[in-house]
């Protein structure tokens, strides 16, 4: 009988239960990996997965209305390209943010923030500059308008849009301000009876006084004097918000001051500075000492300045009893001397010279002449000076060379070095929010919400009072005044006798950041 075979050895169980783990970890790993590949294949095919940001309902923005996807026509008195949306939304999450008014959700939020300006501008740079201070947080806008401002089609826009109060520059106005208590006080006396700059500086400061009364009436906590071509950075605060910014000031705090960064123009064909400049030039304050003055030659360029205009930033003020301006810059109290504090990350992004044609706008508004001992009576600042003295005796080509030596950042390692040194810094942000309310339709949608409004503005417009008998401040009679002061000198700001103290505080008017002339000079 042959041998049998010897039976196989029965396998080990370790070695099943290996098996089944292996397989266990690969249907584990299999698994997700299936299912990613069948979700990236449904959205590339544009079926299956929904957008979530499709399902949301849409918000209309203060001044809009619920409009077709396709923009609206605007009128052939507005904008232009600008303002116009693209072809499609590229901002979902601006759906569902909302600006309250008049409600009691919006009474819960605090500090309530007010910004004032004076200004003559278009629509193509006010609404920009509006609805970018509404996201950031500002509560309510006190317009004074005058100019290309006050006209029908521009101002009948902004009187649309909630929380926008118009102010026109009438004969009334005029005359209430002729009575104001400035006059008769020796802060701002300097500053009086003389042309252009300074001419503008006494008018922003009574538009100023006036402002604090409305901004009080209105309950506002805090008010802020801006110009149409600046922008607040509320750098170091919450949720890039001035009113969260503003919230953490301690209360014994009157006044906030914002350092100004100053826009640096890498081209010179710049349309829409608020949507195409991102490079800033840092403020005195938010730089290290030997950095400012060791970079100082290279940065200010043969330009007489390290800032084309002024450095010495802007302010904020707590709305609070014996409130007045101090200036275009700078609040004051009758009553005390304010307290005050320098914000260390917030800043003002000033957008000056940044178009080329600011050059020739700026020498239409003044009729001085262009030597260098007349532009002293109208400009407060050297580069104001010889900007228009170029502007009103070059020839275009020239204007544009000299534009692009003095103005314009296109030496990229020059760029570089003073970004890496930090004297230049990129900001992205309002930059952003701009682009993207433009893509969402807000502008436009404001103005074509405003049409019927617009529409009875311009039908009326010969009898509106602020296109006539228009008299500027320093031509109303010194003797009405004068007749009417024990009455009326207390009409526009109520507030206590100056205080001893205050009769040496002057107005503080645009300056230049330090010079390394004057810093040399004091190591000296």
């Amino acid at each position: 009988m042959p041998p049998q075979a010897p039976s196989p050895a029965p396998a080990p169980s370790g070695s099943v239960g290996g098996a089944a783990w292996r397989h266990l970890l690969l249907l584990l790993t299999g698994l997700p990996l299936a299912l990613a590949a069948l979700a990236f294949a449904l959205q590339w095919r544009g079926g299956g997965v929904d957008d979530p940001t499709a399902r949301w309902p849409p918000h209309a923005f203060p001044g809009m209305g619920m409009t077709d996807p396709t923009p609206p026509s605007l009128p052939s008195s507005a904008c232009g390209e600008v303002l116009i949306a693209s072809s499609g939304p590229s901002f979902p999450y601006l759906r569902g943010w909302s600006f309250p008014f008049d409600s009691d959700s919006d009474a819960a939020l605090h500090p309530k923030v007010c910004v004032q300006t004076s200004t003559s501008a278009g629509l193509d740079q006010i609404l920009p500059w509006l609805f970018y201070h509404k996201v950031v947080g500002v509560a309510q806008f006190l317009l004074f308008v005058e100019g290309r401002a006050a006209k029908p089609q521009v101002a009948g826009v902004l009187e649309s849009i909630p929380g926008v109060k118009v102010v026109y520059r009438t004969q009334e106005l005029e005359e209430q301000q002729a009575r104001s208590r400035i006059w008769n006080e020796t802060w701002l006396a300097g500053f009086f009876y003389k042309p252009c700059n300074y001419e503008l500086f006494v008018k922003q400061s009574l538009n100023m006084e006036m402002a604090i009364v409305m901004a009080r009436d209105a309950a506002m906590d805090w008010i802020i004097h801006l110009d149409t071509d600046e922008l607040l950075y509320p750098g170091g605060g919450a949720e890039y918000s001035v009113r969260h910014l503003l919230a953490d000031v301690p209360g014994d705090v009157d006044m906030v001051i914002f350092p100004n960064y100053e826009s640096s123009v890498e081209r010179d064909d710049i349309k829409d500075p608020f949507s195409e400049v991102s490079m800033f030039k840092k403020n005195y304050d938010h730089l290290p000492k030997d950095t400012y003055f060791g970079m100082y030659k290279e940065a200010t360029r043969g330009n007489p300045n390290y800032f084309l205009t002024y450095g010495n930033g802007k302010s904020a003020a707590r709305v609070q009893d014996h409130l007045r301006p101090n200036g275009a810059h700078r609040w004051h109290n009758y009553a005390k001397s304010p307290n005050e504090i320098k914000l260390e990350e917030a800043a003002v992004l000033h957008y000056t010279y940044t178009k080329f044609s600011d050059l020739t706008s700026r020498r239409d508004r003044c009729g001085c002449k262009p030597t260098k001992d007349d532009v002293k009576r109208c400009f407060m600042l050297d580069f104001d000076r010889a900007a228009f003295i170029i502007a009103s005796t070059a020839s275009e080509e020239e204007m544009l060379r000299w534009y692009n030596e003095r103005v314009v950042w296109n030496d990229k390692q020059l760029n570089l070095k003073l970004l890496r040194k930090g004297v230049l810094t990129r900001i992205y942000t309002p930059m952003a929010i701009v682009q993207g309310l433009r893509e969402s339709g807000v502008f436009t949608s404001s103005i074509a919400a405003a049409q019927s409004l617009v529409n009875d503005k311009v039908s009326l417009k010969e009898n509106n009072v602020q296109n006539k008998n228009h008299t500027k401040l320093e031509k109303v009679s010194r003797k009405f005044i004068r007749a009417n002061s024990q009455a009326s000198a207390r009409k526009i700001l109520h507030a206590v006798e100056p205080a001893s103290h205050d009769s040496n505080v002057s107005a503080v008017p645009p300056l230049s950041p330090p010079s390394l002339d004057n810093h040399l000079l004091e190591l000296s």
